[in-house]
């Protein structure tokens, strides 16, 4: 897709993890799973001729004090092209905190709930659709 603010040229799986050290620990966790947060972060830096390396980082993981956790973690690179015409930094950060991860987004959501699916929990789902324009918005204002 062309918008024109951006090109996205490349995007891949940077990094993913799994972490369940033993089978207590997932026998726990198989029936605590459902109290597990998902939590994003968003970081970018900006590499030569108008490129930007945006990461998109995806935890699932216990807040709680328990001492048998499981770990997922997935890192997610996208390469974008910005226009010649984002020339604000408050453009370039909605391309990045929100345009962007739309796009991706539903793919990203795929490959994790896959890795969490072939981990042993096949019945998770993530219930909230994170709402890019709102957590963008909360930022700012």
């Amino acid at each position: 897709m062309m918008n024109e603010n951006y090109k996205i040229l490349g995007k891949y799986i940077k990094d993913m993890s799994s972490e369940t050290p033993d089978i207590e620990t997932f026998l726990f966790v198989k029936d605590y799973i459902s109290k597990y947060q998902l939590n994003i972060d968003i970081t970018s830096k900006a590499l030569k001729n108008k490129l930007v390396e945006i990461n998109t980082t995806l935890k699932f993981e216990d807040k709680e004090d328990n001492s048998k956790k499981s770990y997922f973690e997935i890192v997610f690179a996208t390469i974008i092209r910005v226009g010649d015409e984002i020339k604000e930094k408050k453009d370039l950060e909605k391309i990045i905190l929100c345009d962007v991860q739309k796009e991706i987004y539903p793919h990203l959501e795929t490959s994790f709930l896959n890795l969490l699916h072939n981990s042993g929990y096949p019945g998770i789902k993530f219930e909230k659709k994170i709402d890019f324009e709102a957590l963008y918005n909360q930022r700012f204002n």
